[in-house]
């Protein structure tokens, strides 16, 4: 019988290395980078099945809907969620997991893991995971290293204690030392010495052992998070660690703060594919490019290309490309990226550019996600607005009225059922309902199928905080979105 082991999934972050498409609203993780699952769907599956437990998720308040909307999606079901009020960096959350988890499984084994990489070999994963098990149940923290295949430099590198096995096997060894990003010149001495790995940020342990560590290494920390755990509030199934001891506690990485001091430290070399995609050059190169190194999607085109990405994301859109060499360039409806592909770590520069000069889509995308589904602006005027608004089977957006505009609704899809004042009634396709000023009101989506409807709002101002919410099943409150 294999070791159960609890994953820990780390889905926060904002991915500003692949924007346009990944952005603080909606961030890599949660994006349909490669293939039909987003990158989170394909971490939760990769860590289950036979020898795994249901996973634990750590996430930020913005995206706890995704995280529940995405697991349903794939048919999991999580055995927690705890909300960070602010990220601190991997060590508070690997802690906060642990002490979560110790309360009810106090001998586990825990596999934290960031939900953004991939890596296709699922199966040959889990089984490297199994041979590290023991090591893990012997005290031994445990990291996954990755077979290099070049001279990388924008990851950490780990030192293995001795040469690796004539077949790579996966099998756990002693650490010899943490190498941090290095020049140039250094990866490519690791990458022909053959002792060194990448560092992918995957850990085993058990959680006797990780709260240990941080006993000895990070006192402090241990009992700042240990508050915000003990006070952690239940909010619709999600635990919601309190923010003002999580405040005290240090922005540190798990490397930092305990790994790089610990001795009781092993590596498993993986030599799979793997990659976090922590830039478009990565998805280029993941992506599989032709025989001229060149990637598209199905709405872009390449004419006499080389060594190129085209991606486009709207069906509406069609992206063309003639004559590029080494070039990067992605299209969303309201920002398009061209950079050279030996820049595409700079894209994070862009970001910060475009924050900035106060632009929007330095941080939001034009779908704005909700927990009972998302809308997109389809068209702004001074004095109007219209949204294409999207509401799952049985969801249903706050009893809500606004000081500022009226709106009105015209089902295209399903059927909805609309609250205005004292009238409650049944809104099929093509037909319609006005929403005067002032008036109390609500959609739900009573059907089996997502209900899509046109908004039109008119009014002197038409922000998303000009709402005043009387009752909300998802428990936000005055002037909260939607």
């Amino acid at each position: 019988m294999p070791h159960i082991v609890h994953p820990i999934l780390l889905a926060g972050g904002s991915g500003t290395r692949l924007w346009p498409l990944s952005r603080k609203s909606y961030p890599k993780q949660f994006a349909q980078l490669m293939g039909d699952e987003s990158l989170f769907q394909a971490s939760a599956l990769r860590l289950s099945g036979e020898g795994f437990a249901a996973p634990v998720i750590l996430t930020g308040a913005d995206f706890r809907f995704i995280v529940t909307e995405q697991l349903a999606a794939v048919e999991i079901a999580p055995a927690g969620i705890l909300i960070e009020p602010e990220g601190r960096n991997t060590a508070p959350a690997i802690l906060a997991a642990a002490l979560n988890l110790a309360s009810r499984a106090p001998e586990a084994l825990m596999l934290v893991a960031p939900s953004d990489h991939v890596i296709p070999d699922a199966a040959g994963f889990r089984a490297a995971v199994q041979g590290a098990t023991e090591a893990a149940q012997a005290g031994q923290l445990v990291t996954f290293g990755i077979w290099p295949d070049r001279a990388e430099t924008g990851y950490g590198w780990l030192e293995m204690s001795q040469a690796p096995s004539a077949d790579f096997a996966p099998e756990p060894q002693p650490l010899k030392r943490f190498v941090e990003k290095p020049d140039s010149a250094s990866a490519q001495a690791m990458l022909e010495g053959g002792q060194h790995l990448w560092n992918a940020g995957i850990f085993l342990f058990s959680v006797q052992t990780i709260i240990a560590a941080f006993e000895v290494h990070a006192p402090a920390m241990l009992a700042q998070v240990r508050t915000a755990v003990d006070h952690a509030e239940q909010d619709l199934g999600f635990t919601r660690l309190a923010p003002d001891a999580w405040a005290q506690v240090e922005d540190i990485s798990i490397d930092y703060a305990v790994m790089e001091k610990a001795d009781n430290l092993s590596v498993v070399p993986y030599g799979g594919v793997w990659s976090d995609l922590g830039g478009w050059d990565a998805v280029w190169r993941e992506t599989g490019p032709d025989e001229v190194g060149v990637v598209t999607t199905e709405t872009s085109t390449a004419i006499d290309c080389e060594n190129t990405l085209l991606r486009a994301d709207d069906p509406q859109q069609q992206l063309v490309g003639i004559g590029l060499t080494d070039i990067i360039a992605v299209a969303m409806p309201d920002a398009v990226l061209v950079a050279h592909k030996d820049r595409a770590q700079d894209v994070k520069k862009a970001v910060a550019a475009l924050k900035a000069k106060g632009a929007k889509q330095a941080e939001t995308l034009p779908r704005d996600y909700r927990p009972w589904g998302w809308f997109e602006s389809l068209v702004v005027g001074s004095r109007f607005q219209v949204k294409r608004i999207v509401v799952h089977p049985g969801a249903a957006l706050s009893l809500q009225s606004h000081h500022h505009r009226a709106e009105h609704w015209i089902v295209v899809e399903g059927t909805a059922q609309v609250t205005v004042d004292e009238e409650v009634k049944l809104v099929t396709e093509n037909q319609s309902v006005y929403i005067p000023l002032g008036a109390t009101h609500r959609m739900e989506n009573p059907g089996k199928v997502p209900m899509v409807l046109i908004e039109v709002q008119t009014g002197s101002y038409l922000g998303e905080d000009d709402i005043i919410r009387y009752k909300d099943v998802y428990a936000r409150g005055q002037g909260a979105k939607g």
